[in-house]
């Protein structure tokens, strides 16, 4: 397949993927509730051919949209959730929040989604040309961000039928991420017996105090885990703010992080048993509720390979002075914090999570990056949200959707290849399962 020609679909259309982006970056709806957005991508995969099942999984915000009945099917998946406390005004070098919203995209993913319909509307393209032969699909994925969609997708079953998934995420740099963490999230609520702090306070069994306690435990508990593996909380419910009742109803929730899915259990498994521990001193109950758990990404070498070739054949990208200067103020801006903050901007390995790493354990999957942001970016900051409607996250989108069409062209065009990263899949799982750390009876977005 000629490269040109898939640069020549993306380039036509482009003007209206970037408006897509930039609606999803002002919608910046969070978690299971992108409803604006995920009609927006349905209405659009309808209106390029595309047969479009929604409430995929029986999530509100999930869908996807297939394109072909015969041949290989792959699949690129897409996101579109935002965060919370992350709004800004766009193109703004100062910290500035969106007069009366909350909530912005700090981590890219209306370029994240709407890159990877770009690339699915592209292939769609192809095989309605007869340039080659197969099944595309799109599946919109809602909250990636601490929801684990695609773990509950997973589970429902609607990747069983897919050979390959090919995504993508917004970066400072272009390359492959064939690493992230486990990760799960998990609520810690504390259940006492209120009383007059000063009156009768022997009569009180304080939520609060097994709270403090807990966190108190698992402080002294990161000394003796693996060092790869991290331990994060906030606290969500105090109970109160009297500090003469003791309080009956403390909450917090922790996120767990570690390099395999069985050593996460492991540390999820300590930190449960220093929860009950302090619920045993303090003489209260505790519940626990797992609310997310996302796999470690299993790495593809051939797709990898197959990806960083494609990288070639549409980079370098080209930027204009303008360009250059408005990714200078953000990398000014960023370096400035990070010394502030005494760590590293460069050379730092990643140790992020996503639910990609779910689909990865149970299809191939490759994931890719490019260069969306000024170097030095750090997600999940104002100054990402800032970027997200420069040009310069635009021209990462396009790349994105250029590198992912073009791959996937090949692996339909090549039935040896297709089996070359089947046979990667199964030398890396070596045996292994999957499993999900998500109880079985927990549903998407339950909290």
């Amino acid at each position: 397949m000629d490269s040109r020609e898939i640069w020549e679909i993306i380039q036509a259309e482009k003007y209206d993927f970037e408006k897509i982006s930039d609606r999803i970056w002002d919608y910046a709806e969070i978690r299971y509730k992108e409803y604006q957005s995920s009609q927006l991508q349905c209405r659009v995969l309808k209106e390029h051919g595309f047969a479009v099942t929604e409430a995929l999984g029986g999530i509100a915000t999930a869908f996807m949209g297939q394109y072909g009945e015969e041949g290989p099917v792959l699949g690129f998946l897409g996101e579109f959730d935002a965060l919370p406390e992350l709004s800004q005004e766009a193109g703004c070098t100062q910290k500035k929040p969106v007069e009366g919203k909350t909530c912005g995209h700090g981590c890219g993913h209306h370029l994240l989604g709407t890159g990877s319909l770009e690339a699915a509307c592209a292939i769609k393209e192809l095989i309605s040309r007869g340039k080659i032969h197969g099944t595309v699909r799109y599946y919109g994925c809602p909250a990636e961000e601490g929801g684990a969609g695609k773990g509950f997708l997973v589970r429902a079953g609607v990747f069983k039928d897919v050979d390959i998934c090919l995504t993508w995420h917004p970066s400072d740099v272009n390359g492959v991420m064939n690493h992230t963490l486990a990760n799960m999230r998990l609520f810690f609520d504390f259940y006492g017996k209120s009383a007059h702090a000063g009156a009768a306070p022997h009569m009180g069994r304080s939520a609060l105090d097994a709270l403090e306690l807990t966190n108190v435990g698992c402080n002294y508990l990161r000394e003796h885990i693996i060092p790869e593996a991290r331990i994060h909380y906030a606290v969500t419910d105090t109970g109160g703010t009297a500090p003469n009742v003791v309080q009956a109803f403390a909450q917090e929730i922790y996120c767990l992080r570690a390099p395999q899915q069985n050593q996460l259990k492991s540390v999820f498994e300590r930190v449960c048993n220093v929860a009950r521990g302090a619920a045993m001193m303090t003489d209260t109950s505790l519940n626990i509720r797992v609310v997310s758990a996302y796999a470690n990404i299993l790495p593809n070498r051939t797709l990898c390979k197959l990806v960083l070739e494609k990288f070639k054949e549409f980079c370098p990208v080209s930027y204009t002075k303008e360009e250059w200067e408005f990714a200078r103020q953000y990398q000014e801006e960023e370096r400035e914090y990070a010394l502030n903050q005494g760590i590293e901007t460069q050379d730092a390995e990643f140790s992020g999570s996503t639910d990609v790493g779910d689909v990865s354990w149970n299809v191939p999957t490759v994931s890719l990056t490019t260069a969306s942001y000024g170097a030095g970016t750090v997600m999940h900051t104002w100054r990402t949200t800032a970027q997200g409607k420069s040009s310069i996250a635009k021209k990462g989108m396009h790349l994105a959707a250029c590198v992912m069409a073009a791959a996937a062209a090949q692996l339909y065009e090549e039935p040896k290849l297709r089996e070359q990263v089947r046979g990667d899949f199964v030398k890396e799982l070596g045996g292994r399962k999957y499993f999900s750390l998500i109880p079985a009876d927990a549903k998407a977005g339950e909290f």
